[in-house]
């Protein structure tokens, strides 16, 4: 199948899976946070998504084979993260359905925002690094990339991931589901620490990028 077609039944299939994660829990459509989180989703990746599938089909492509890890370190981490994540949706479905914690609105729409965030951080560095693969990987041609948003940290892309870890949970109307943000941080740290074991020896020049690139994640933290 060709990218653009491709990358069409991927999207439509996500966001089915993202609906049945959130409204089967929940036990009714009536959940106006879900909706929302989905259209922000929906809204925030599209046009990025259509732009690479005509520029870069073959960056989309890279994105797209998740879970195809050669480390085996790096198998069971994404393993632990494809788990983690539609466990944390679903829990935040269950406590809007029984009620175990609620959130105001106006911090539900900020954390929608939050949640954007972190997608047009992990969309920007698909931008600026056409290799910015779903596996850990050298590939032909590849060159390093440290301007832009990898001029500030070393991994952008975890650090919109971890973003949009903590603005889920209360975009879905779960005080509760942040718990989820110490697991998430955990396999982020340690996907980080071996990624750039192999980066400082598959990359040219990754070691005097990180001599230069002091922070990881967070910018003044780690």
């Amino acid at each position: 199948m060709r990218t653009g077609p491709k990358t069409a039944v991927s999207s439509l299939a996500g966001m089915v899976c993202l609906g049945l994660l959130l409204f089967v829990p929940a036990g009714t459509f009536d959940y106006w946070q879900a909706w929302v989180f989905i259209g922000t989703v929906t809204v925030v990746t599209a046009g990025p998504s259509v732009y690479l599938v005509v520029r870069d089909p073959a960056a989309i492509e890279r994105r797209m084979k998740v879970g195809q890890e050669t480390r085996p370190v790096q198998r069971v981490l994404v393993f632990a993260f494809l788990v983690l994540m539609p466990a944390l949706l679903v829990f935040c479905a269950l406590d809007h359905r029984f009620g175990w914690s609620s959130v105001p609105t106006v911090l539900v729409l900020i954390a929608d925002a939050v949640v954007a965030a972190g997608l047009v951080i992990t969309m920007v560095v698909v931008l600026q690094n056409r290799f910015a693969a779903a596996n850990i990987a050298v590939y032909a041609g590849q060159k390093l990339v440290s301007t832009g948003l990898y001029g500030i940290i070393r991994h952008p892309m975890y650090a919109g991931a971890l973003i949009m870890t903590i603005g889920i949970p209360v975009a879905l109307d779960s005080w509760w589901g942040l718990v989820a943000v110490v697991p998430a941080t955990v396999i982020l740290v340690l996907r980080i620490l071996d990624e750039e074991k192999a980066l400082g020896q598959d990359l040219d020049g990754y070691r005097e990028y990180v001599r230069e690139t002091r922070f990881r994640l967070v910018p003044y933290v780690w």
